[in-house]
């Protein structure tokens, strides 16, 4: 699990994590609807955790890895940072404070306050032996971690020496044993990174912040008021309890800190520790000073300690609780454990983990610069609302891939402008399309309730019609009827109708015989209507006639009773009027021949009598 990661669940895109990032270590990607760290370039210095509003970012839990280390049968060792004075002040005795620590199953309770007296003496000893080459104090594991990530060309003037953590850790080792197990308790998460850099004698188990201890004790229902006191273990820490103070570490070895003859310049909190790296890169020969940097104020105010603490507060608390410490202390006993412990090996190594990503183009830069409106402007200023301290720096990020144009305050405001105006003509357009969807629904109101008339006029005119109709789809199944269809086919569709009005839906094949209905399957399959075809059903005479209404999908049928009265009396007319007019059509045509015959007899006699008459004047 990385040291820092974002709960994209709640994330909320407010972007108060990337603002206070040191190292531009949280990316914004397009398409997506949250912020994410990237481990390989956050340094943990925990500033993100505690500026999120949605309280959406958490760092790496060592609680359960804890609780199972102390259910382990090896010895347990609970090595303590001095700033643990800051933080609990609602533990009224220290002593009380290491027996709570005891009770979650810890055999010892020791002080870190002792390794940083014996790093304090080693750095003095450093700076003592000056043979040129300026240092950068690495008892912050922050500044460590910068240097190597973002400053690498620094990493030979960090200074070789572990940190009050590891020092610690080292003297337990050679106190209790190569196979005891450790737990640090401190204000530090990046703490949690650096214990797994060591492998050797300076190896620590697990790392556990004043928040997690915090739910420990209460998940364990572990209360100062139900317990005794107990004494921290041996060695026993002196100056180096003011080590949670930036220049704590100089008071604990009486590094000179006047400001003519001093050789230590201390620099604490986000943007001092920023411009002091910068400043020791560029002009290091010019300002000849050693650097103490730490990026919090202090370990005071380590990410790992509970929100809201006020610094001066917890600094009076740390001074406090040294001064109480000192009043009794053994001084003696002290420089022989420093003796004793002293000649173990507190040196450590580096390596260059360059995250750098390389700046882009200017043409890119510029690109981006335009977007956003800034073009024109001087890049070099900002609103840092985006997170970035200028809008160069903004649209570098914007180009890298680390941040997206949106995230741009004037850039959004502007696009929301130019939306703002946008939706207004949007909806003024809309109001009129309203006004005259308004006036056509009105329209079609009135043209479908005068359809609907039409309508109804027409279904009550079809059925007082007394000739059956019939409308089917291409299934046969019925769309319309009227009475007087019905009442042609019989009781059994007289009682349907009573259920289904119309017989909408019903199968014309449960209806009517083969012969008939097969009438509309041909006018369906060959687009030709059937007209004036004489049909029998049961006892009826019916003169029906087909016809399709739409084009292989709606087919109409008119039913006639032949025996009714009425139609009887017209239909005779109609075929006696038909049968004259066959008749007088044939006279007309057996005239039109016998006429033609008559002339043509009467021309062969005419001919055959020239002919004889020509012939008797030869004979004579």
């Amino acid at each position: 699990m990385p040291i820092v990661e974002i709960i994209k669940e709640k994330c909320n895109l407010n972007y108060s994590c990337v603002r206070v990032c040191p190292v531009n270590a949280i990316e914004v990607k397009v398409n997506r609807d949250f912020a994410r760290v990237i481990p390989e370039r956050c340094i943990g210095c925990g500033s993100c955790t505690s500026v999120c509003p949605e309280d959406a970012i958490r760092f790496r839990d060592s609680k359960e890895e804890t609780k199972k280390i102390l259910q382990s049968k090896a010895k347990k060792i609970a090595i303590v940072a001095p700033s643990i004075s800051g933080e609990f002040h609602d533990i009224t005795d220290y002593r009380k404070f290491v027996q709570m620590i005891k009770q979650l199953g810890f055999d010892y309770v020791n002080e870190v306050s002792f390794g940083a007296d014996i790093i304090a003496f080693k750095y003095a000893e450093l700076f003592k032996n000056f043979k040129g080459k300026y240092y950068i104090s690495t008892a912050c594991p922050v500044i460590v971690s910068y240097i190597q990530k973002f400053q690498p060309e620094l990493i030979k003037n960090l200074a070789p020496l572990v940190s009050p953590m590891v020092a610690t850790a080292k003297i337990a080792r050679h106190l209790y044993g190569k196979d005891i197990q450790i737990v640090y308790i401190g204000p530090c998460i990046e703490s949690k990174n650096e214990a797994l850099l060591n492998k050797d004698d300076g190896k620590i188990n697990s790392v556990l912040t004043f928040i997690e201890l915090r739910e420990l004790f209460e998940e364990f229902k572990i209360h100062e008021s139900t317990l005794e006191y107990s004494e921290f273990d041996s060695p026993i820490g002196y100056k180096g309890s003011l080590f949670p103070i930036a220049n704590g570490l100089l008071q604990a070895s009486n590094i000179s800190e006047d400001l003519l003859e001093g050789k230590v310049i201390t620099a604490e909190g986000k943007y001092n520790m920023l411009n002091a790296t910068k400043q020791f890169n560029q002009e290091i020969e010019t300002i000849k000073k050693h650097f103490n940097l730490y990026y919090c104020e202090g370990c005071l105010m380590g990410p790992g300690t509970s929100k809201g603490g006020e610094k001066f507060i917890r600094h009076t608390r740390v001074t406090e609780y040294a001064n109480k410490r000192l009043n009794n202390f053994d001084l003696k006993k002290w420089e022989k454990e420093i003796e004793k412990y002293w000649d173990l090996d507190y040196s450590r190594n580096f390596y260059n983990d360059d995250q750098r990503i390389k700046t882009p183009s200017e043409e890119k830069i510029t690109e981006v610069l335009k977007a956003i409106g800034k073009k024109d402007h001087n890049p070099d200023l900002g609103c840092s609302a985006c997170g970035y301290d200028t809008c160069r720096d903004f649209a570098i990020a914007v180009s890298k891939g680390l941040a997206r144009i949106d995230m741009c305050l004037t850039y959004t405001l502007r696009n929301r402008q130019d939306y703002i105006k946008a939706l207004k003509t949007s909806n003024e357009k809309l109001a009129q399309t309203q006004k005259a969807l308004k006036e056509s629904e009105q329209n079609a109101r009135k043209e479908k309730e005068a359809a609907q008339e039409a309508s109804d006029i027409i279904n009550n005119m079809l059925q007082k019609l007394p000739t059956g109709v019939v409308i089917i789809d291409q299934n046969l199944k019925i769309i319309q009827s009227n009475n007087s269809f019905i009442n042609l086919l019989g009781e059994e569709a007289d009682a349907i109708n009573e259920i289904i009005p119309g017989l909408v839906g019903a199968d014309l094949k449960t209806l009517l015989p083969f012969n008939v209905y097969n009438l509309f399957n041909h006018v369906f399959s060959t687009n030709k209507n059937i007209l004036d075809r004489d049909i029998h059903l049961d006892e009826q005479l019916l003169n029906l006639s087909v016809f399709t209404i739409r084009k292989n999908k709606i087919v109409g049928a008119v039913f006639r009773d032949m025996y009714a009265p009425e139609v009887r009396k017209e239909e005779v007319i109609k075929r006696v009027t038909e049968v004259i007019d066959k008749n007088l059509a044939m006279v007309q045509k057996i005239g039109f021949l016998l006429g033609e015959g008559a002339s043509e007899t009467e021309q062969m006699l005419n001919s055959i009598l020239e002919l004889y008459k020509t012939f008797n004047k030869n004979e004579e």
